[in-house]
């Protein structure tokens, strides 16, 4: 079969984890093995980058535990943040854990705002993942929502790769990634979750979205916040990103939020979509998406 053709999928296995809903596609049903390793890595990932967990690596460093062992996604995931910090000029920071808590966001889902409180500016210096630990120069809650759900999905995918024989979809909600086939996504409207503003095709890729009708808790509080304010975006209303890896089409939907998100988009070899508040839509050059929209330009 030439590589990109379409490759029925005709089993599917669907659960919920780091409260989310997933879905995974396959040629094959997934046998018990397939299924306890996929389990295994979710689990991992949430016992060490659940901020709604008590027991989990970074509750522990935020009440001044540590340091820690550095968990098998650190360097990749905070590599990640520090091109991305970088890039929009510290509106994406990994210590926005608090901030997000003091919105209402917090591990009671007390949803309860107060006043935003900006992350540390200084975070590449507090936080230190290097040498087998990971280790924080004074106590603060690490939030790894920018780009932590698209690294678990590459990792679910490869764990699952025995089984798949490099064919499967697998989406967390909307960020996903398609490999050893070709897909057709819609790309659901912000404000009326009926419709979609356009079709993505997307093979051998992942596609991320971020939205901020999506963990929104009340007028104008959603999870996209900015991380020198503490303050939710108010500009964009919606991203979607094609990129090689779900990580870093994840962390590019987050930083399209942002100026310098779509240099970076650019730098990585990416492809995008934005939808501004007032209904206006941005895409990247050379975009593939199917947009049904006249109202639009090219970023």
């Amino acid at each position: 079969m030439p590589p990109g053709a379409a490759v029925p999928l005709a089993e599917t296995w669907e659960f919920d984890a780091i409260g989310t809903h997933w879905r995974i596609d396959t040629v094959d049903e997934l046998p018990g093995d397939a299924r306890a390793a996929a389990d295994r890595v979710i689990g991992a990932f949430d016992s060490a980058w659940s901020r709604f967990r008590p027991d989990s690596l970074v509750s522990l460093l935020a009440r001044g535990g540590g340091p820690v062992p550095v968990p098998p996604d650190a360097a990749a995931m905070l590599d990640a943040f520090e091109e991305v910090s970088l890039a929009t000029s510290g509106a994406v920071n990994p210590l926005v854990g608090a901030s997000l808590d003091r919105l209402g966001y917090d591990a009671t889902y007390s949803l309860r705002a107060g006043d935003p409180l900006a992350a540390p500016s200084n975070w590449p210096t507090r936080v230190r993942w290097r040498d087998e630990r990971l280790a924080l120069a004074e106590p603060a809650m690490i939030d790894v929502g920018a780009l932590g759900k698209g690294r678990l999905v590459d990792v679910v995918a490869r764990a699952l790769e025995p089984w798949t024989d490099g064919r499967a979809v697998v989406d967390a909600s909307g960020d996903l990634l398609v490999t050893g086939t070709a897909q057709r996504i819609g790309l659901e409207h912000p404000f009326d979750a009926k419709r979609a503003i356009g079709v993505w095709e997307v093979t051998d890729a992942a596609l991320c979205a971020s939205a901020a009708n999506r963990r929104a808790w009340g007028d104008g509080l959603h999870h996209v916040l900015d991380a020198r304010t503490g303050v939710p975006v108010r500009t964009v209303a919606a991203t979607w990103v094609v990129a090689d890896t779900a990580m870093r089409a994840d962390a590019l939907a987050t930083a399209l939020f942002f100026d310098g998100g779509d240099e970076l988009a650019h730098r990585w070899g990416a492809e995008w979509v934005r939808m501004l508040t007032n209904g206006r839509v941005e895409w990247s050059r050379g975009c593939s998406a199917e947009l049904f929209t006249r109202t639009a330009s090219v970023a």
